[in-house]
């Protein structure tokens, strides 16, 4: 393993390996390994599983006042795609990734392999170094983004937000409109507003129709001052329907 990804790497985690291998197979996409069982695919497997062990337990310590339902909401967004893929870019392991031919033109990597880079990096400390050792490296990492989903109060689920609020205190239901679709099927893109009540909000282009909607419904929270975004970009509610 070049020395210099091992040290770049072991930097970003705060973490000394003593099996060199595990982070090497971490690191290596099955674009450029002599097949898949060399890849980091079986690490990534059990990134996740660890991941999502960990993050459970840090939320169940931290909010011991939390229902199960509230929690793995929590739970969901700290170990979603968006949030590893985050992460392992702040973390800068992208660059770090081996790489085949066919894929090294990306300026930037797609979500989906930086999140499973991440995954794997982590199964590889754990098997290198055990659950506590992981914990360790892995709760300042997952805290952030713990208490941003906390915080925000609708954990990316702009849609759950908008219905309680309409049903609550607006006495209605959103509904949902596809207005137009675009592209082969394979890679379609829908065109989406929602109308609550007599009232249509701005329409959203999504890459799926759940996307579409959970964008629509944000756009009708925005316009009805139900959230608001901060310098950082993150998303609130400052509106509820107990505060309404």
């Amino acid at each position: 393993m070049n020395p210099e990804t091992r040290a770049a790497a072991e930097e970003a985690l705060n973490y000394t390996f003593q099996n060199e291998a595990l982070l090497e197979q971490a690191l290596t996409h099955a674009s450029v390994s002599d097949g898949r069982l060399e890849s980091n695919e079986r690490l990534e497997f059990l990134g996740d599983a660890v991941l999502g062990l960990i993050s459970c337990e840090l939320i169940y310590r931290k909010f011991p006042e939390q229902l199960e339902g509230d929690m793995t909401k929590i739970k969901s967004v700290v170990v979603s795609r968006r949030t590893c893929a985050r992460i392992a870019r702040d973390l800068g392991l992208e660059p770090l990734l081996s790489l085949g031919k066919g894929m090294r033109h990306h300026t930037q990597l797609p979500s989906s392999l930086a999140a499973c880079v991440f995954e794997a990096v982590i199964a590889a400390v754990y098997m290198d170094g055990g659950y506590e050792r992981t914990r360790e490296v892995l709760k300042p990492m997952l805290e952030p983004h713990i208490d941003r989903a906390d915080r925000s109060g609708h954990q990316q689920n702009f849609k759950s937000v908008l219905q309680q609020h309409a049903q609550q205190n607006m006495d209605a239901t959103p509904t949902y409109r596809v207005l137009d679709e675009q592209g082969p099927d394979h890679a379609k893109c829908f065109k989406v507003a929602v109308d609550l009540g007599s009232r249509r909000f701005p329409e959203s282009w999504g890459q799926s129709k759940k996307q579409a909607e959970q964008q629509a419904a944000l756009n009708a929270l925005r316009e009805l001052g139900i959230v608001e975004q901060d310098e950082d970009g993150e998303i609130r509610v400052v509106v509820t329907e107990e505060s309404a």
